[in-house]
């Protein structure tokens, strides 16, 4: 188990592990000043699965990770962990719109530089489309984008795993019956809130943050909140930590804090302590904003990354 307790912070192994990711792929489309951009490979899975392929080489001693994601017929990307086919569902498909400059505060859409509406909406993943109860893991993340990770699946990600990580917004995401634009509600409101106290780690973004009460998660698990360029903070019981974050030219936010957590997940898995871990995902996250979708790491990068700790 990994503990984020006062003068800890470390996990007892040294080592790689095997985690269970679930979250569906989708189709991302971005748009500026109402034309196409840009259409990408999305979805959370989709950036926690680039970032956790480039931590793990081939080799014996790597991790032997699970991926859970459901699509349509109509998915249109080559990924390296195939996805389930939902024969009567359509891929989820999610409209970006970016404007030339930022929007008014207060105008709808949580995110603060874009308009996110999901326009189509894959089926949900299952508990029976998880792996069997002969298959434990020592991690679990539940990387849903669409509402795709409901109460039952998380409660049984939780029995399969000894340690689970959720990204709030699979949880607290709500979306407007009439176009699609992304909201959030209360942590308190979903469904989810009383499985808090079995969850291991809890990941919002800065804008999601208010909607997840921090003062009452903390007492219950490890709470991470991104602030983009001004890197994140991780909050347990009565501490606080401030990580720090790694230049970047922002080109495309999308997927950034996808990126985090499985660096954030990936330095776990390995063996980090849990700011280590943190300073990971803010390196991963930096790469990210750089490209457009699911970005390419190359050699260098990689290098770069084994550098911040000799046990990767």
């Amino acid at each position: 188990m990994v503990h984020c307790e006062e003068g800890d912070g470390q996990v007892p192994w040294r080592g790689a592990r095997a985690a269970l990711v679930v979250g569906n792929y989708c189709h991302d489309v971005l748009f500026r000043d109402g034309r196409v951009v840009g259409e990408t490979l999305g979805g959370a899975a989709s950036f926690v699965s680039n970032v956790l392929d480039a931590l793990s080489p081939s080799s014996p001693n790597s991790p032997s990770h699970r991926y859970v994601a459901k699509v349509g017929p109509d998915f249109a990307y080559a990924v390296a962990h195939p996805p389930l086919v939902a024969p009567s569902s359509p891929t989820t498909l999610f409209h970006a719109h970016f404007p030339s400059q930022s929007r008014p505060h207060g105008q709808s859409g949580y995110h603060g530089d874009r308009v996110l509406r999901r326009v189509r909406a894959c089926d949900a993943i299952l508990p029976s489309d998880l792996p069997g109860d002969a298959d434990g893991f020592d991690f679990g993340l539940a990387a849903g984008v669409a509402g795709e990770i409901p109460p039952e699946t998380l409660a049984r990600m939780l029995d399969l795993c000894q340690v689970v990580l959720v990204d709030v917004q699979g949880l607290i995401r709500s979306f407007d019956p009439a176009d699609g634009t992304v909201g959030l509600v209360p942590l308190r409101d979903t469904g989810l809130a009383r499985l808090l106290p079995r969850i291991g780690f809890l990941k919002a973004s800065a804008e999601e943050a208010p909607f997840v009460d921090i003062e009452e998660a903390r007492k219950w698990c490890c709470v991470i909140v991104t602030e983009g360029k001004d890197g994140c903070r991780v909050y347990w019981k009565e501490r606080e930590l401030h990580v720090p974050p790694f230049p970047a030219v922002q080109i495309d936010p999308t997927g950034a804090g996808d990126s985090f957590l499985g660096g954030f997940v990936g330095g776990l898995v390995w063996g980090l302590s849990v700011p280590d871990a943190a300073l990971l995902g803010n390196f991963f996250g930096s790469l990210t904003v750089g490209q457009i979708g699911v970005p390419k790491f190359d050699q260098r990068m990689l290098q770069t990354c084994v550098s911040l700790d000799p046990f990767l």
